[in-house]
């Protein structure tokens, strides 16, 4: 009996499942609080990133921010200067991947 005991004590923690956690990098950017929620490096174009954020809570869709040209692509296809206080600013210079 005692030998089931350990057994079960002991295949606890093999079952038990911790949630896993998810933090995002945000970072206080030209008065504005940008999250950085999902970020994927291009294998092709080191210098591209696509990121999904978050601006001062407000989640944006998925954009692809070009830190070489500093334009950002939308998913509509819209190709976009940064813009002062743009998050592919933030994203470029926390990656420090200019390209250049």
């Amino acid at each position: 009996m005692m030998k089931y005991i350990v057994l079960v004590l002991l295949l606890i923690p093999f079952f038990t499942v911790a949630p896993l956690a998810f933090a995002s990098v945000c970072r206080n950017y030209d008065g504005q609080q940008i999250c950085i929620l999902n970020i994927n490096r291009s294998a092709k174009n080191y210098w591209e990133y696509r990121a999904a954020v978050s601006v001062n809570g407000v989640k944006r869709p998925i954009e692809v921010y070009n830190c070489r040209e500093q334009v950002k692509v939308k998913q509509d296809g819209t190709i976009l200067p940064f813009e002062q206080k743009d998050p592919g600013r933030l994203i470029c210079s926390f990656f420090n991947s200019s390209g250049r």
